[in-house]
Formats: C-alpha cells, structure tokens, sequence
C-alpha cells in the first residue's frame, strides 16, 4: 500500500519498504548497514528533471549501538540479478575519510580535517588547497628552512625519516596544490574527487610516517615483562 500526494510537479509516494545503505558512519568512522529509521517511511520521487526514474530520500541509523547515528540519504534503485539494491546519490552528515590524528600537532590535525570536510561536500579545489596548507604545517612544524614550499620540502626530507616511496611523492602533493590555488599551472589534468581523495591517503601515511610510526612498537614494548 502506497500513499501518493502531489511535491513540486512531481509524483510522490511512501513505500511499505525500503532498501538498506551501506555507508561509512561520518560520526563514528565504521562501515556498516543503515536500516530504515523504526516507525519511518522514505519518500519516493518520480523525478521528470535532472533524474531519470526513480529517487528515493529519507532517514538511515547507524548500526553501531555505541553511536546510532541519524542519516539522511538520498538513493536511486538499482534492479540486479539478486534483487533490489540502493545505489547511493548523497548523504548528510557527508561521508568522510577517516583520520587518525594521535599525536599529530594540533595545527596540521586541523588543516587535513578541513581538507577531508572539503572533500566529503565535492569541493575539491578548496580540499587540495587545504592538502598544500597540511604540508606546510607540516614543513613549519619540523623547522624546515626554505622561503618557498619547494625549498622546504627538500630540507624536511634531510630531517625526518620517511619511506622512499612516500619521499617520491612530497613534491605532488605541492604541485595538487599549486594547480588547485593558480589557473595558468596544469601539472594535473584536473583537480576531481579522485585526485584530492588519493591526495588526502598520501598525506595521512606521510603523517603517520612522520609522527606515529614508533606507536606500534611502543605498545610491542609495553607487553614485556
């Protein structure tokens, strides 16, 4: 049984169910099933704009009991041989990458978190700035000399110890942000969700090299008698 009322030129109803959205909880970090919010009805819109078929809006909770979550989400149906699945257009809170920001100083913790915010909304240009902004924090923090971030960068490599392959790739995370700030630099084709998204990976193990790479063994350390 469907209720069916009128919205903005289009034809809307509330199903009896509903698909699950998997998703990766914004507030505690987890990946889980959200289920239909108890005693709640999606509305579905048959969208004669922009949509094609079918889309569906309404509420998610997070399945961990420690955090429940509320979600608003926005899905289009998608039939598959196995049945109906939910192919997810949008989420608020936005999805996020997860950080661990344990002894990381407070001003680059900041400066990657609001790159990691500007990626989760789609503003990727303002995300890879934010990622240049992180590596100068970075390069501030550990007394590297240099009037230019280029500079910079070669004296942080003389300071710090850091995997060869993430030494190899400093220098793109400068260019992502130089490309991102000045329309005449084209180091990048563009400056997309998954150039910023690979760009914030990079930063959070070249972080993780810098200022968490004794945890584990401290912990190891910790165990002996």
């Amino acid at each position: 049984m469907e209720r069916r009322f009128k919205l903005a030129n289009r034809s809307v109803s509330t199903p009896a169910t509903s698909s699950s959205v998997n998703l990766r909880c914004p507030e505690c970090h987890q990946i889980g099933t959200f289920e239909l919010l108890r005693n709640t009805h999606d509305v579905v819109v048959q969208s004669r704009g922009t949509f094609q078929g079918n889309l569906w809006v309404g509420y998610r909770v997070c399945p961990n009991t420690s955090c429940n979550l509320l979600v608003f989400v926005a899905f289009h149906q998608v039939t598959q041989p196995s049945g109906s699945e939910a192919k997810l257009l949008v989420s608020y809170p936005a999805e996020r990458i997860d950080f661990d920001a344990a002894r990381i100083p407070a001003k680059i913790v900041n400066a990657l978190e609001e790159a990691i915010t500007c990626h989760a909304h789609d503003c990727h240009t303002a995300a890879a700035i934010m990622i240049r902004k992180t590596l100068e924090e970075l390069c501030h923090d550990q007394n590297a000399s240099g009037n230019r971030l280029i500079d910079q960068i070669k004296d942080l490599k003389t300071k710090v110890i850091i995997p060869t392959g993430l030494l190899d790739g400093i220098d793109n995370l400068r260019l992502l942000g130089n490309d991102a700030a000045h329309i005449e630099l084209k180091d990048f084709d563009q400056i997309g969700a998954e150039e910023v998204e690979v760009g914030i990976l990079f930063t959070k193990e070249l972080l993780k090299a810098v200022y968490q790479s004794s945890l584990i063994a401290e912990r190891l350390g910790a165990l002996k008698k």
